[in-house]
């Protein structure tokens, strides 16, 4: 399922350090992802010409795409199902321990 994860979704994170913590993609590498308020690290940055003073930046960092899933708004986990409908491809969502099923995304138009 995490090859449906896109920029602008929003993500639980299911395992490590920020297990629970809700937010949304920024950036998609291959195998990772780059989710707002997860995952933070210091990084110590020297001192340059541009900067004069040495400073303590906190950053966000990419984590592994398995150790994230889709969820709405109320942090609930999304199951989700690809269907074809015409010529268009949809991806339906249900909420975990739900039988009601509804577009989630057009995953891809055919012309």
């Amino acid at each position: 399922m995490s090859k449906w994860i896109q920029k602008g979704d929003q993500v639980k994170v299911i395992a490590g350090n920020d297990k629970g913590t809700q937010g949304e993609v920024l950036r998609r590498f291959e195998e990772r992802v780059l989710v707002k308020g997860v995952n933070i690290r210091k990084k110590h940055m020297k001192r340059t010409q541009e900067a004069q003073n040495p400073r303590i930046v906190e950053m966000e960092v990419p984590i592994h795409i398995s150790n994230v899933a889709l969820c709405d708004a109320e942090g609930n986990r999304l199951k989700l199902k690809k269907e074809t409908k015409g010529k268009e491809k949809q991806l339906l969502a249900r909420k975990k321990g739900s039988k009601e099923t509804a577009v989630h995304r057009t995953v891809r138009k055919s012309g």
